[in-house]
């Protein structure tokens, strides 16, 4: 349903939150390993969330990322859909077709309408703090 750079952003923000957590910085190198993902696309990820404020980072040899904890309570997986991949996951067609609406259904309108309205709950459910509590604990994990 997400494209590549959005569920790599998703499992990023985890990692980096779950750091963070632990009051670690993370580089770009640690975070695309930790998430399985390219090297400088993981870049373009994690600088793209820093311009939108959602991660911080600092500079220089020691520099990396962190999530603070505010900003993990507030932000959740929808955010970063919204993001990366914009609303229409949750309001386009499952089909893809530009016409479909409850007036002009497509085949599967009805029943995608619902996995969509689900789906949505579900990204806004949790914030990345719940996200990265759950990973740290052992509940929950990124591979």
């Amino acid at each position: 349903m997400f494209s590549k750079a959005c569920e790599y952003a998703i499992k990023a923000a985890i990692y980096v939150a779950k750091q963070s957590l632990r009051n670690e910085l993370v580089n770009v190198k640690q975070v695309a390993a930790s998430v399985d993902a390219p090297l400088a696309f993981t870049a373009k990820i994690l600088q793209r969330m820093n311009r939108e404020k959602i991660l911080e980072s600092s500079r220089g040899k020691m520099g990396g990322f962190v999530f603070n904890e505010e900003k993990q309570k507030g932000t959740t997986i929808y955010d970063i859909v919204i993001l990366f991949d914009g609303p229409g996951v949750f309001t386009e067609c499952g089909l893809g077709l530009h016409r479909c609406s409850a007036l002009n259904p497509c085949p599967v309108h009805d029943d995608f309408k619902i996995v969509r309205e689900k789906l949505q709950i579900m990204t806004q459910k949790f914030s990345f703090f719940d996200l990265a509590v759950r990973t740290e604990s052992g509940l929950a994990w990124l591979r």
